[in-house]
């Protein structure tokens, strides 16, 4: 049998309900986070040999939780999954060399960016337009057209290789698939694989990816190709993403970040990484 509620027990179980509430809506104490990244996007992140996570991103990471007085968890994630990831909640960060975009921004909430790069096609050495200049670009129609149009030229019948589901994948889709196939890749290490085995004539790519790349010694045949494109056709940099209810660690992440910008930490991990400074 159930038992009947007065008016005086509703009201109490109402306060209780309502006091409990308003507990679980406060700010989360955040004393330990796990942040996904790809640990295959060198040297933005890598992984060692012995499985230990490493990169400019990993080392900013272990700078900013220090910041935080936060225990952080370094988990590899694929890039396709990851945002989808967060959202179901597996982690709680996600750091990858991701681009702020107005797409992104609907599904996550992004910290203040930490690094700002262009990009840049690598093809092998002398079979397509040689390293030119970097050209600033917006979001205007006429400008990209006037500056693409060499690359558009040297690449009518070839293939390009890009990663899936990067920043970079619709400027490519859009702006040349009429002159050129393109082939999407799971990570760019694979595009460059098939651009060494001659099945894609070149890779579309970040510069600090690309650099990383043509670093090595059995790369020496490829090189820049074209001019390196750069400014806000790219979006605001690339920053951290958390969950939009998430606003709690959004704001300390903020706080170490713009403590790291300041104080020149950003800048040294960038030229250790990087050989340059692609601070925002």
């Amino acid at each position: 049998m159930k038992q009947r509620i007065t008016l005086r027990q509703a009201c109490l179980t109402t306060l209780i309900s309502g006091l409990m509430l308003c507990g679980n809506a406060s700010a989360k104490e955040w004393k330990s986070i796990t942040i996904a990244t790809e640990g295959g996007y060198e040297p933005w992140n890598l992984t060692l040999p012995g499985g230990k996570l490493s990169g400019f991103e990993p080392e900013l990471m272990a700078d900013l939780c220090k910041r935080m007085g936060i225990e952080c968890k370094l988990v590899v994630q694929n890039w396709d999954g990851m945002i989808a990831g967060l959202n179901a909640g597996k982690y709680d960060v996600i750091m990858d060399a991701i681009v702020i975009t107005p797409d992104r921004k609907k599904v996550v909430t992004f910290t203040v960016p930490y690094a700002a790069t262009p990009a840049s096609f690598i093809a092998v050495k002398g079979t397509l337009l040689p390293a030119m200049p970097t050209i600033k670009l917006h979001d205007d129609e006429k400008e990209i057209e006037a500056a693409i149009a060499p690359l558009k030229a040297a690449l009518k019948g070839k293939t390009i290789g890009i990663a899936s589901g990067t920043v970079y994948t619709p400027f490519i889709d859009k702006y040349f698939k009429d002159v050129a196939d393109i082939r999407e890749y799971n990570s760019s290490a694979d595009a460059i694989l098939d651009l060494q085995a001659e099945r894609i004539d070149a890779v579309f790519d970040d510069i600090t990816f690309a650099n990383s790349t043509l670093s090595r010694p059995e790369n020496k045949n490829l090189s820049f190709s074209g001019p390196q494109l750069s400014g806000p056709i790219w979006g605001e940099g690339e920053a951290m993403g958390v969950r939009h209810s998430d606003t709690d660690l959004k704001a300390k992440l903020d706080e170490a970040i713009k403590a790291a910008l300041a104080d020149g930490t950003v800048k040294k991990l960038s030229e250790k990484w990087f050989k340059s400074d692609v601070t925002p």
